[in-house]
């Protein structure tokens, strides 16, 4: 299958997570692909949940592993509720038009629109509220709702970079160690199935509403 986006041409990311580690968990191979192709890359980690200590300080290191080699990394992690995002919407919506303000990105990486996790659906929709004439990549997370989809753009990995990524959230986010759904089988689980349906071993799929070529 001919790949139709240039991922040489891309200079400016823009990552928005509603908790730490969905980024990683959702498009982490893609970025360290991104970056591998684009060592002058530049980078915006946006996560809106979690500014208690021990998340915050996991998902900044977290951030750092993911984005090695990257030519500059900005980190926020807000401190919205975790769970709370939909009733502190209005919050949320003037920390992305502050942030609008401050960088015009190639490339969005967001939550999948059709997330059945409240947090999930509100940033997706600000997402597009606010960056309308951007390219935007909804991620997905996979977790016990069930609601994983029918993404329409894939992106390649080989196995070592799959199983660096996995290593990579395995090693900053210890605090989830405990929780049933943190499982590296899990993980390489949705990369495989996903390398099956584009005709590859690996990959991580992506929501692509609108795509400028």
């Amino acid at each position: 299958m001919t790949p139709l986006l240039n991922l040489h041409a891309i200079r400016q990311v823009l990552c928005i997570g509603a908790h730490p580690d969905d980024i990683e968990l959702g498009a982490g191979g893609t970025i360290m692909r991104l970056i591998a192709q684009n060592p002058d890359l530049n980078i915006r980690w946006v996560v809106l949940t979690g500014a208690d200590t021990e998340r915050a300080e996991e998902a900044r290191h977290a951030a750092g592993l993911f984005t090695h080699g990257a030519g500059r990394l900005d980190v926020e992690v807000h401190g919205f509720r975790d769970g709370y995002l939909p009733w502190d919407g209005d919050r949320v919506k003037m920390a992305f038009e502050s942030l609008k303000h401050d960088l015009s990105p190639d490339l969005v990486f967001t939550h999948y629109h059709g997330d059945r996790h409240q947090d999930h659906r509100l940033v997706s929709e600000l997402t597009w509220n606010t960056w309308r004439d951007h390219n935007i990549l909804e991620y997905e997370i996979l977790k016990w709702d069930g609601d994983i989809g029918q993404p329409n753009l894939f992106v390649p990995l080989d196995e070592a970079l799959c199983r660096k990524k996995v290593a990579l959230i395995e090693d900053a986010y210890r605090s989830q160690r405990s929780r049933s759904w943190f499982n590296r089988e899990n993980f390489v689980a949705l990369m495989r199935l996903r390398g099956v349906e584009s005709n590859t071993d690996y990959a991580e799929a992506f929501h692509a509403r609108k795509i400028t070529w």
